[in-house]
């Protein structure tokens, strides 16, 4: 992921402190009370991985054969291979068969770009519904669906947003990425799209990227979150804003949260395996998960 980029020798001048919660997200947990045992995920941004062939992959292992591997360390996928084209229901279906030696996968595709970035989700009726009756095919292996909008999307859109949004199916959780700074920057139509997410049960994708703190925005206006945390090849500061991570997502978890979804991207994606080992190993003493560590090949790949 190339979104939010800082060269390595500038990151000491960006400000990595997770804000305070936003409005929303005091609405949306008001008066909830800690949920036993929250559904916690921790994933990748993608399976197909060469580089980790010999890492967590056996070597030798064929790219026909990296989701089989995949779902051994993980129990979950933000899927955005279906972004650049909706998949044959045959394609999910062999997806689907591959995570079901584990019964706590999930996949969580993004909404194919032919809706939210070429046609803007203008007349995009039969586009969507062909892409759902794809994803359906995934069964209970459904997670959340994201739909991300491009930089250009501004706030002019609004209704357009918000008529997509109303039309979408209420039995497929939905979260949101805006991308074009009016909407988190203008307190004015801030204020506006948390509410309309909120009022219509819909998530809001925080994306916590270096170059782009405004897209850490801390707003949940349901009680899940959806969190694409991109680190930067391992540098210290992955480490310790995971660490700050892990005390936000405790403090949530305390106020109701009821499920997290939290994908790791790295501008480089070899080394991701390595710091989703520490993320949740942290998630694990922290939050009271027992999650599955990835298994490495070899000790020598950690190093951290």
């Amino acid at each position: 992921m190339d979104f939010g980029f800082v060269p390595v020798n500038q990151l000491a001048e960006v400000d990595f402190t997770l804000p305070i919660d936003g409005l929303i997200t005091q609405t949306a947990l008001n008066k909830k009370e800690r949920v036993s045992n929250p559904a916690i995920y921790v994933g990748c941004a993608k399976w197909g991985r060469k580089d980790w062939v010999g890492m967590i992959y056996p070597e030798k292992t064929k790219e026909s054969n990296f989701l089989d591997e995949y779902v051994k360390h993980f129990n979950s996928i933000e899927l955005n291979a279906i972004f650049y084209g909706i998949p044959r229901k045959e394609q999910i279906q062999a997806w689907r068969k591959k995570a079901e030696v584990r019964n706590d996968f999930k996949f969580c595709p993004k909404i194919s770009r032919n809706i939210s970035h070429i046609k803007r989700l203008k007349n995009v009726d039969e586009d969507t519904n062909r892409y759902l009756e794809s994803i359906y095919e995934f069964g209970e292996f459904l997670g959340p669906v994201f739909l991300q909008l491009s930089e250009s999307f501004d706030a002019k859109n609004f209704q357009v947003l918000k008529s997509y949004l109303e039309n979408f199916p209420q039995d497929i959780e939905l979260f949101v990425e805006v991308r074009h700074k009016d909407w988190l920057e203008n307190q004015a139509i801030r204020k506006d799209f948390f509410e309309m997410l909120h009022k219509l049960k819909k998530g809001a994708v925080i994306t916590d990227t270096s170059g782009r703190r405004d897209c850490v925005h801390m707003e949940l206006p349901v009680s899940k979150a959806f969190i694409r945390f991109v680190g930067n090849g391992l540098h210290a500061t992955d480490y310790t804003r995971i660490d700050e991570w892990v005390e936000r997502l405790y403090e949530w978890i305390n106020k109701g949260v009821e499920s997290v979804y939290f994908f790791l991207h790295q501008h480089d994606e070899k080394d991701t395996p390595i710091l989703a080992d520490y993320t949740i190993k942290k998630f694990n003493e922290k939050l009271g998960t027992s999650l599955g560590l990835p298994k490495f090949i070899s000790k020598n790949q950690l190093f951290t």
